[in-house]
């Protein structure tokens, strides 16, 4: 299929399913294997300020904006990219990294079919307060 002008091409560079985690919820599993230091795909969503942002994220349980900017946020809750589904591990194999305000995804070590996707939040709109289920042995607990 020919690009459209001012339409991005897909973001993903390797195949990404969606199903049941035993993190939380949904998850992001690879549906091909991802040799380490090899970008992933991104995710995409709506473009908004950081306090909109924040006013969102605000009392929810599954939060799926990613701040990119001192001012700039991409709210992914609407996006098609199965990465918005990616979990938090406080063992990740993938680290997320903000480029020109992409939201982008790149594997850490060499991850197996099958295997959930999952990065380190970092700080979060959670603030300590929501439970961590990623089970790795060095888990800190929180968000």
């Amino acid at each position: 299929m020919p690009r459209v002008k001012g339409v991005p091409a897909d973001p993903q560079k390797f195949a990404v399913s969606v199903r049941p985690s035993r993190i939380d919820g949904q998850g992001a599993f690879a549906a091909e294997a991802i040799p380490a230091r090899r970008k992933i795909g991104e995710i995409r969503g709506e473009s908004i300020s950081v306090r909109e942002a924040r006013r969102r994220a605000r009392g929810q349980a599954r939060i799926m904006i990613v701040e990119v900017s001192e001012r700039r946020a991409i709210d992914a809750s609407q996006s098609a990219d199965p990465l918005r589904f990616t979990n938090h591990s406080c063992a990740p194999n993938a680290s997320l990294r903000i480029r020109q305000g992409r939201v982008e995804f790149y594997a850490m070590r060499d991850i197996a079919v099958g295997e959930e996707l999952s990065v380190d939040y970092g700080e979060s709109h959670h603030e300590g307060r929501l439970r961590c289920r990623c089970g790795a042995p060095n888990c800190t607990g929180r968000l």
